[in-house]
């Protein structure tokens, strides 16, 4: 397997995963500075030209949260359950990508992206309004994780690597992490993972 990713957020869940799984998986760092995503190349792998896209054999995947499925379907792991909590897990995977990291997303990109690929300054109104709405999102899977530790039956899944994926940035992106007690204690425990600290392959970083 051959997975092409970069120092972003999508890939960060999906480097997360695979190395938590110890999947067997060469990394393809594209620099999305100098516009290796848009190469005829990976468009080809790829048409959104975005990362992360895993090529497995003949299958080629793109969206970071089909990767992780698949990643953990491939080696019968309970991140990716095949039971009743399946569902659980994609009600969960589809909140988020409306919900709450799409808001907590606009926060990165205003405050971290924007800086890091010179694209202007920061949009004062769209972060109040995605602060605002990160903000009644967070209310509702704060409530949720009050009394458990991961989000979906006993045991963690892809589900808490996708939801958490901007909480190693709040700092940095304003999200307001600290009024949240019950999602601060579970990402504190998602930290306690090698993989969630240092998802990204180290070697291929120094370049």
């Amino acid at each position: 397997m051959k997975l092409y990713w970069s120092d972003v957020l999508a890939p960060r869940k999906t480097c997360a995963v695979a190395k938590y799984l110890q999947s067997p998986v060469d990394y393809s760092y594209l620099d999305l500075g100098r516009g290796e995503h848009r190469t005829a190349e990976y468009l080809s792998l790829n048409p959104n030209g975005k990362v992360p896209t895993l090529v497995d054999g003949a299958r080629v995947l793109w969206e970071a949260d089909a990767i992780m499925c698949h990643l953990a379907a491939r080696c019968d792991s309970e991140l990716w359950p095949q039971d009743d909590r399946q569902i659980d897990v994609i009600r969960w995977l589809s909140w988020n990508a409306q919900h709450f990291t799409a808001h907590a997303g606009t926060l990165y990109f205003e405050y971290i992206i924007k800086a890091r690929f010179g694209l202007g300054d920061v949009n004062q109104a769209e972060t109040k309004r995605a602060s605002e709405e990160w903000r009644r999102h967070a209310a509702i899977l704060d409530r949720h994780l009050e009394d458990r530790r991961w989000l979906v039956g006993n045991g963690i899944t892809v589900a808490d690597f996708a939801l958490a994926v901007t909480l190693p940035f709040a700092e940095r992106a304003h999200i307001p992490l600290g009024e949240f007690p019950a999602i601060t204690r579970w990402h504190q425990r998602l930290n306690e993972l090698d993989a969630w600290r240092e998802p990204f392959p180290a070697l291929v970083l120094a370049n």
